[in-house]
């Protein structure tokens, strides 16, 4: 994932979608990269990844030195393949252990790290440019500003939070819808210290699914896609 060659120089076409928690980014562009035959990223997969990997040392995420210390031996594997979402940190599985609420608790505390995130940034950049994808969509916070800045299509999903409060509390149906919500406000809060998620960039298409179903948000992405790349080359559809 080149700076600023990403548009016309060599590498995969890159997708850049922002978004907050619990805007349906991660689905919805796994959802866009299976129909479209792109590759696909889920950047917070990487931070979870290292959240998982302080913790596991037994180390606290809150303690900066002790995620620089995590980050310099992170030994993170994550595929494109938007049909296997296997993360694996040196041989361990972490995919489903990254998704516990020990470790969503956990990710602001890595992610905040401005160093920490250079260096899992410049990793992002180099997974997408050795794939053989004819496009990769990349989601995550800030990606269309600091990873993929010249990226063609840069998006920033959304909705209110309202919508997305009880998005997230009916994918963990035993959580109160109130607490979700106050998860929500605090993750948005915390996060929005360290890169502005909620507004769109000079260049960044907004993409609003508060009245909108997943099939209908899906076809939005697609159509800033075709609107901003006519054209553009497609892989197998996965569907």
């Amino acid at each position: 994932m080149t700076d600023a060659s990403n548009a016309a120089g060599p590498g995969p076409f890159i997708v850049a979608i922002d978004g907050p928690a619990g805007s349906g980014k991660s689905s919805i562009s796994k959802a866009v990269a299976r129909r479209l035959g792109y590759g696909f990223l889920d950047t917070g997969a990487a931070y979870r990844a290292l959240a998982w990997h302080v913790l596991d040392r037994g180390d606290d995420t809150g303690d900066e030195g002790s995620v620089l210390s995590a980050a310099a031996d992170f030994p993170f594997a994550q595929g494109l393949d938007p049909d296997d979402r296997t993360v694996q940190v040196g041989a361990t599985d972490v995919t489903a252990a990254i998704r516990e609420p020990r470790v969503s608790g956990a990710v602001s505390g890595v992610a905040r790290v401005p160093a920490v995130r250079r260096q899992v940034n410049d990793a992002f950049r180099r997974i997408v440019a050795a794939s053989d994808y004819p496009a990769v969509v990349v989601e995550g916070r800030d990606i269309t500003t600091v990873v993929a800045p010249d990226a063609p299509v840069r998006i920033l999903l959304t909705a209110s939070p309202e919508v997305r409060a009880g998005r997230r509390a009916a994918e963990l149906d035993a959580e109160d819808a109130t607490a979700v919500a106050a998860a929500l406000h605090r993750r948005d809060a915390s996060d929005s210290a360290v890169v502005d998620f909620l507004t769109a960039a000079p260049g960044v298409e907004v993409v609003d699914s508060s009245d909108l179903d997943f099939d209908q948000t899906i076809d939005a992405v697609i159509a800033v896609i075709d609107r901003r790349a006519p054209g553009v080359q497609r892989g197998a559809d996965h569907g």
